[in-house]
């Protein structure tokens, strides 16, 4: 496996600045497997067991992590009208430059997936990679097989914006429940989707991308770390 320099993992993992990292590896305080090293130019393996000042560092090139958005929060890196959904990550993770993997609107809650990894994220959202996206929506009026069928068959706007045919699943229970599926996640697609029916969406949360379900224990606002054989679940 490639190595790297110690000072530049430890830097990479938000917990310190390169020169704070090279302090830290002077003075012994940190380990490589359990073996102090103590020469910031030294090359370690990103899988070993990294403990730098007390800290388990995460080596890994690229971190992966499942956020629940609360309502009332953007998926951006910096505020703007409402906060950044990555304000709501540990420091360290935020120093690290996380982002988002596509957005959902500000009043829109649930899974959001975070990282660094650039090729990860164009993959996820490129529309050719078909990714199912699934929200739980509740309706201003009750939804019906006429609307399901409107789905099915594709939407056009009347502003010409195309849709690709989308699944409504309508709860027996409740009628103004139900879920879409989509695979292309266009600006407001789902809320323009309901739209075309003539209702109106009041409540919509994300509860699954591709292979990966929202975590039911996560509460809102909380973030779980993905490890990558759970993260890259997304395109099966």
């Amino acid at each position: 496996m490639e190595q790297e320099r110690l000072d530049k993992i430890l830097a990479g993992s938000g917990h310190f600045t390169r020169s704070e990292a090279k302090s830290l590896i002077l003075a012994g305080s940190v380990t490589v497997d359990g073996a102090v090293v103590r020469r910031p130019e030294a090359k370690v393996s990103r899988s070993s067991a990294i403990v730098a000042g007390g800290k388990q560092i995460e080596g890994a090139e690229f971190v992966y992590y499942m956020l629940n958005k609360p309502a009332g929060t953007i998926c951006a890196t910096e505020d703007g009208a409402y906060p950044a959904v990555t304000s709501l990550l540990p420091r360290h993770l935020q120093k690290r430059g996380l982002f988002p993997v596509g957005r959902l609107d500000a009043d829109v809650t649930g899974l959001v997936i975070l990282t660094d990894d650039g090729v990860f994220a164009h993959r996820v959202t490129a529309p050719r990679a078909e990714v199912k996206k699934v929200y739980e929506i509740e309706t201003d009026i009750p939804l019906d097989q006429a609307d399901a069928d409107r789905l099915a068959a594709g939407v056009t706007m009347p502003d010409g914006t195309a849709y690709r045919p989308a699944v409504l699943s309508i709860d027996p229970a409740d009628p103004r429940r139900g879920s879409v599926t989509v695979t292309e996640g266009k600006f407001h697609e789902v809320k323009n989707l309901i739209s075309a029916c003539g209702k109106r969406i009041d409540a919509m949360k994300r509860v699954s991308i591709g292979g990966i379900q929202l975590d039911e224990n996560l509460q809102t606002g909380m973030v779980r770390k993905l490890e990558k054989e759970e993260a890259f679940a997304i395109f099966l």
